[in-house]
């Protein structure tokens, strides 16, 4: 899947004489980076699958569920900043080596939680231990691409949020139903345990494969450095400066509001989709695991594609906003049809598919617009205040659904969120065209 979707993703790079130069790049880091992001993901989200396992446990309530699964974003939130102006101080293989090891060793420790107070503080520690991570990929990735090819090379990397619900959902509900009472276990918590050892593995590794900076790429030409290192002297932006700069600038709290309103709409599936097909009458875990497989499928065909017609346009407000309008109307629909597995599940598909493709665009704006010393804590800054979106939905939707026992409220409420969402990318997002390179 993987190889394809890159393929996918690179087809569109361009026919051009550097071509060749970006794909070798992309061949060096996406894969490995997009092995990362799933396994981070995966982490992040796969709580979705246990919830039901700690709910007859331990009598985990709806509205604690959401809290646990939000208050991860207090900790993300909190450290985004200060992790991604480290980064610049120490570099990326410590950096992503650094938030692997620490966040795989705390999903592992998700084994001894025992009620909703451990559950909290767990979450915590991940979105802490977590902060930085997708800021200081895209960081990275803008050091090496030049705006114009950015939005499909980026999407790749994104591409790990539904990947890894196509592979953690099947492979989660496996683990739970397989595993159960192995070694006096419960399953979720070897859940837990199977899916967290391998970002440890991998913080390992990314120590040694990363390279810093395309001036010090031996896997390059001399002559590949020299063009790469002109083009990207030659990438223009709308700003520069350093992070104070950044944090005086109203268009960033404008692109913060934006990716709040997706990081809305993307938690609210990842979160409660599972909840979503239980309660529309599929009690089979198995198949739970396998049919929420599918809006992610449907998604990944979505991302690919948006990315790609956006950097062939050289736009990004548009393709973030009529993608994101429709996520809003896929969200009102599932909020309309509970009870109903079929269209509830093509509903949430919609949602699924238009929120995923603005979401793949979006960060193709902010950092092109973003550039020079503070770019990494303004990239950081974004994503930090629109991350608490991922608080926020859990946390509203759980609460929800306890005082009314329907996600039906709660279902509408994000698909406001999207709907504004896209109203706010049109005023937001620079509508020049940006220049080839």
């Amino acid at each position: 899947m993987a190889k394809a979707t890159i393929e996918s993703a690179l087809a569109g790079i361009g026919a051009d004489g550097d071509a060749g130069i970006f794909r070798k790049i992309a061949w060096r880091l996406l894969p490995f980076l997009l092995l990362c992001y799933v396994l981070a993901y995966l982490d992040r989200v796969n709580i979705g699958y246990a919830k039901f396992g700690m709910q007859s446990e331990f009598g985990l309530s709806d509205a604690a569920y959401g809290l646990g699964a939000g208050i991860f974003f207090i900790g993300y939130v909190l450290f985004e900043v200060p992790s991604g102006l480290w980064q610049v101080r120490i570099g990326i293989r410590k950096t992503i080596g650094r938030i692997m090891l620490l966040w795989g060793l705390t999903s592992v420790a998700m084994i001894f939680v025992g009620g909703a107070y451990e559950f909290y503080a767990l979450r915590f520690l991940l979105g802490a231990f977590e902060a930085g991570f997708a800021p200081g990929m895209l960081y990275y990735l803008s050091s090496w691409f030049p705006s114009a090819r950015r939005a499909q090379i980026m999407s790749v990397v994104l591409l790990a949020g539904p990947v890894s619900n196509v592979l953690g959902g099947p492979l989660s509900t496996f683990i739970l139903s397989s595993m159960d009472g192995t070694a006096g276990l419960a399953g979720w918590r070897w859940m837990f345990i199977l899916e967290g050892m391998p970002s440890v593995l991998i913080g390992v590794a990314a120590f040694f494969y990363l390279t810093e900076t395309p001036a010090e790429a031996k896997w390059l030409r001399p002559i590949e450095r020299d063009r790469l290192a002109d083009i990207l002297e030659r990438d223009t932006c709308s700003a520069k400066g350093d992070f104070a700069t950044v944090v005086r600038d109203p268009r960033v709290y404008g692109f913060a509001a934006v990716y709040f309103c997706l990081i809305s709409g993307l938690y609210t599936v990842s979160y409660w989709l599972p909840t979503l097909l239980r309660e529309a009458g599929i009690k089979d875990v198995m198949r739970v695991g396998w049919l929420a497989a599918l809006p992610y499928l449907a998604a990944i065909v979505a991302m690919l594609l948006n990315a790609r017609s956006s950097d062939r346009r050289r736009e990004r407000s548009w393709h973030v906003a009529v993608p994101a309008f429709l996520g809003a109307v896929g969200m009102a629909a599932a909020a309309s049809v509970t009870g109903q597995a079929g269209m509830a599940l093509l509903a949430i598909g919609l949602a699924t598919m238009g929120t995923y493709a603005a979401y793949a665009v979006f960060w193709a704006a902010p950092s092109a617009y973003l550039k020079g010393r503070g770019a990494a804590g303004g990239i950081a800054l974004i994503n930090s205040i629109g991350a608490f979106g991922g608080f926020v939905s859990p946390f509203v939707i759980g609460w929800l659904k306890t005082a009314t026992g329907s996600l039906t409220s709660g279902l509408f409420a994000m698909a406001a969120f999207l709907a504004t969402g896209a109203v706010l990318a049109l005023l937001t997002a620079p509508r020049r065209k940006e220049a080839t390179a």
